[in-house]
């Protein structure tokens, strides 16, 4: 049984299957940690396929959040040449790691 789903979370697109570990943008975790996708854009099970428009009705996946983390530094650095102008800046993104449960489609 070959099934996954394409996800859409923060504007992203993500391709989960069951037993999946995803990073994506930072989301609050409510006391349990379960948390459910309905922005399914598309299932795939075998054979069968089905497509939303722009989301698959009567479709979610539910995963579970396993911790909430920063990314690596990313430095930005601007300069404008002959002004003596630079500026340095430094940027680090949250993210919450989550493992994929199921994916349930017509539940």
């Amino acid at each position: 049984m070959n099934m996954y789903a394409i996800i859409d979370t923060a504007g992203f697109q993500h391709k989960v299957a069951p037993g999946d570990t995803i990073k994506i943008q930072r989301i609050e975790s409510t006391g349990d940690n379960a948390v459910t996708f309905d922005r399914v854009l598309l299932v795939s099970k075998d054979e069968t396929t089905l497509i939303g428009s722009p989301y698959v009705k009567n479709a979610s996946v539910s995963a579970e959040i396993l911790r909430e983390e920063k990314d690596k530094k990313v430095l930005i650095f601007k300069k404008k040449p002959r002004k003596g102008h630079k500026k340095l800046r430094g940027h680090r993104q949250q993210y919450s790691l989550v493992k994929i449960q199921d994916i349930i489609v017509g539940g």
